[in-house]
């Protein structure tokens, strides 16, 4: 999609830098977040015949769930601004011979959705990522039948999710690490005040707003141990970020890093680590 718009700058990241990437490790990824996503559609709890949306549904893993707890007469849109995860979904979709999805590449903040044409809206970790969150959450709350039901899961404070602080203080040890960018500004950390996310929702014409605490362990890594852990900092996430442009001796050195990091929270299960995440409903 081109990139336009108040979000072209993500729309940039998610399509020429990110998409690939996050593509390559989709099975990976969604074993990792799978908890986050459960609990934000039990939350929301999707019933046969509603119509609902996907916001930042990636490779459609969630989109398709949704789809699963809607049949047999209801549909759900899955938005997001990534063509490449947006292509996996798809064939997913077709493989699996489901016709009640439908995938979009736009920007949920103004896409023209029907007015009042959605039962819910979901998102597990894709809003976010909005330059304007209230403007976003406007356009989505118009696109609700009144009563209609919003469930998302969203990070809390970086800091107090081990699975990031862990490893950024790792590479912190052995290089300066770029500043931290400010609260309130788009990425994973944009929603853990729950002050600014319960205003941005309210101004948007939500009511109801509530969070709840969830804070499962984070697995990241499998069979693979320390180093499928290490190869997945280094690919996905704050750190492959902070690293990307290092030299090539200083990545061999964030590798050692992070497996020494990591060595005390490997067991049978892989490399696991805490997490703090927010569940948030909310109605028009």
């Amino acid at each position: 999609m081109d990139a336009s718009g108040p979000n072209a700058e993500q729309i940039t990241y998610w399509n020429e830098q990110t998409g690939q990437k996050w593509v390559a490790v989709q099975a990976r990824l969604d074993a990792m977040i799978a908890p986050f996503g459960d609990a934000a559609m039990a939350a929301l709890g999707p019933r046969p015949g509603e119509r609902l949306i996907d916001v930042g549904c990636g490779c459609g893993t969630t989109t398709l769930a949704l789809a699963e707890r809607v049949t047999p007469s209801g549909s759900v849109l899955g938005v997001d601004v990534s063509e490449p995860m947006l292509a996996r979904a798809r064939e997913v979709a077709a493989a699996r011979g489901v016709d009640h999805v439908r995938f979009v590449a736009a920007d949920a903040q103004v896409h023209a959705f029907p007015e009042g044409g959605s039962d819910g809206v979901f998102s597990r970790f894709g809003v976010m990522f909005f330059a304007d969150p209230t403007a976003a959450f406007a356009n989505l709350s118009r696109a609700l039948v009144p009563g209609g039901r919003v469930a998302f899961a969203c990070w809390q404070a970086l800091f107090d999710n081990a699975w990031i602080r862990v490893p950024m203080m790792a590479l912190g040890a052995i290089m300066p690490l770029p500043p931290p960018p400010p609260p309130d500004a788009p990425g994973p950390g944009a929603f853990a005040d729950r002050e600014r996310v319960t205003g941005i929702l309210e101004r948007a014409g939500l009511r109801d707003v509530h969070f709840e605490s969830f804070t499962p362990d984070v697995v990241l890594s499998g069979d693979g141990g320390i180093d499928e852990a290490v190869r997945f900092a280094l690919e996905i996430g704050p750190t492959s970020r902070a690293i990307a442009d290092a030299p090539p001796d200083l990545k061999v050195k964030a590798a050692a890093a992070l497996a020494e990091a990591f060595a005390p929270h490997a067991s049978a299960r892989g490399v696991v680590l805490p997490s703090a995440a927010w569940i948030v409903t909310a109605r028009r």
